[in-house]
């Protein structure tokens, strides 16, 4: 049932993906085109800035899904070539944990950044007041702590 979840979960990250990677190109072009005229809307800047925020997050949470998140893999590759596959799995089990750990944290901090933003921020644009854009961040490392987890507890299934 989980792996079906985590199915989900992926295609919805990989389609918000594309159609935030082509809203980014569009507005951006539009932005290009719209200065040939002497045409500036306001909102386009902020707007592209922060769905590149936004797909960086959910870049990350592909990346981790795809174990091609920044990792120094020389121990693994060492472990490895020596058939050490109980110690590789291991080391892959804590290093989930402490990116649990660590994720969550960075969640929760940024959620407190939030509600700071909450109380004294502004209006960013279309109405949308600056904590909703700021959201992207604990929504963004929530996720891909998600993903760690998945992959933690994944790591039981699979035979070592």
């Amino acid at each position: 049932m989980l792996e079906k979840f985590d199915a989900v979960v992926d295609k919805i990250i990989q389609w918000l993906l594309v159609f935030i990677m082509m809203s980014v190109m569009i507005f951006s072009v539009m932005t290009i085109v719209l200065r040939w005229f002497s045409i500036n809307w306001q909102w386009i800047e902020p707007f592209i800035r922060h769905m590149v925020f936004l797909s960086a997050f959910l870049g990350g949470a592909v990346a981790t899904k795809k174990g091609t998140h920044i990792g120094i893999d020389v121990l693994g590759k060492f472990l490895e070539s020596k058939n050490m596959h109980r110690a590789l799995k291991n080391i892959q089990r804590y290093i989930a944990l402490v990116s649990i750990v660590t994720l969550v944290w960075l969640a929760k901090a940024s959620y407190d950044f939030m509600l700071v933003e909450k109380e004294f921020g502004t209006e960013a644009f279309f109405g949308l007041h600056s904590s909703h854009l700021v959201a992207i961040i604990p929504i963004g490392f929530g996720v891909i702590a998600y993903r760690f987890m998945y992959m933690f507890i994944q790591s039981f299934g699979k035979k070592v």
